[in-house]
């Protein structure tokens, strides 16, 4: 397993981006089905503790996975992944928000140190295969950020870095029952 949180060259409107990288022992196919079927995102996507509700998926260019989180039951949480280049099975990018229940962007639901979270995160997904095995490279940066949203990202790198490798644990025990 190899996870990093590091700084590379900007591909968004920050000087530091957070790129995390994995590798699974599965086949890219499978991992990119993963990555954009609405019934294998709702059995792994999120932190450790959670539950998944898809309330859509329109895998396309321009489409919306928007989704319900919940760590206990009624006490839901609301997220959304806007669409941009898909070149399957290798890459996928997508902008990541903080919705409400309508999918609508919002603040991030947590506030303190990330109160000044970005409402707007570009993210994009390299996926290659050697062996059998994939390696996952998510590389992200805020949109749109003022300068106190940019370094409150940059402040958060630690924490997506655990919150990454917990949803990543996740994706690999789903990988290894798929």
């Amino acid at each position: 397993m190899t996870a990093t949180a590091t700084a590379s060259a900007p591909a968004t409107d920050i000087e530091k981006q957070f790129t995390i990288s994995r590798t699974f022992n599965a086949p890219r196919d499978l991992v990119w089905k993963a990555w954009t079927e609405a019934e294998h995102l709702a059995q792994w996507w999120g932190p450790k503790g959670c539950t998944i509700r898809v309330i859509k998926l329109d895998f396309r260019p321009g489409g919306i996975f928007h989704y319900a989180m919940a760590f206990q039951p009624g006490h839901e949480m609301y997220g959304r992944f806007v669409y941009g280049d898909i070149v399957a099975p290798q890459q996928l990018q997508w902008i990541n928000s903080f919705s409400d229940p309508e999918g609508g962007v919002t603040r991030a639901p947590f506030g303190g140190i990330a109160a000044d979270f970005p409402l707007e995160v570009h993210n994009t997904m390299t996926l290659t295969e050697e062996g059998g095995k994939t390696t996952l490279t998510l590389r992200g940066g805020p949109l749109n950020a003022t300068q106190a949203e940019r370094k409150c990202f940059e402040g958060m790198f630690d924490s997506m870095q655990q919150g990454f490798a917990g949803t990543f644990d996740r994706l690999d025990e789903y990988l290894a029952k798929a």
